[in-house]
């Protein structure tokens, strides 16, 4: 029996990667947000999307600056993810909140969380108006990570406990590597 979840139809797409978007004012004030709503779009050029509410911080300051940084935490950072997903960088400073320290970037202004495992340098491409949300599509200028975690061109989950975001205040952690048989 099929049960309706039309009120909660995003969320049969989850979980999803959660991560650390790090925007900038002109001013030099920085922002973080935590992000489930990503994914890459392109290889050639390399381009990612990521969709942020039209009423939030984030999408404010990369509209003014058209930058931003995405940084991938471990299940290490739960409590920064929650903070920072569940605060406004217009009222608090998030950074300081969260315990988050920046280093600077390779090529763009905002800079990166230094408690990441890994780090997307990012230079917005294209806008999408997509109902309460604005797509970012956008270059991958400088991509980055610990090396001990990232082999082959895949996680190394043996290594690394990565939060996927399930809905609300609920995250899953990949745990096994399957191959088709």
């Amino acid at each position: 029996m099929k049960i309706d979840v039309m009120e909660d139809f995003y969320k049969l797409l989850h979980p999803c990667m959660t991560i650390l978007i790090v925007s900038i004012s002109r001013e030099g004030k920085l922002n973080v947000m935590t992000c489930a709503w990503n994914m890459p779009v392109s290889e050639d050029p390399p381009l990612i999307a990521v969709a942020i509410s039209n009423e939030s911080y984030t999408n404010q300051l990369i509209k003014e600056t058209g930058e931003f940084t995405v940084n991938i935490p471990d299940e290490k950072m739960l409590k920064a993810l929650w903070i920072c997903g569940s605060k406004s960088g217009r009222e608090v400073d998030k950074f300081k909140l969260a315990k988050l320290t920046t280093t600077s970037s390779k090529k763009i202004a905002p800079p990166i969380i230094n408690e990441c495992v890994a780090h997307l340098e990012c230079r917005v491409w294209r806008e999408v108006e997509a109902g309460e949300c604005t797509i970012f599509i956008s270059n991958v200028l400088e991509a980055y990570c610990n090396q001990e975690v990232f082999k082959k061109g895949v996680w190394d989950i043996e290594k690394i406990s990565l939060p996927m975001h399930l809905g609300g205040k609920l995250f899953a952690i990949p745990t096994k590597i399957m191959k088709p048989p």
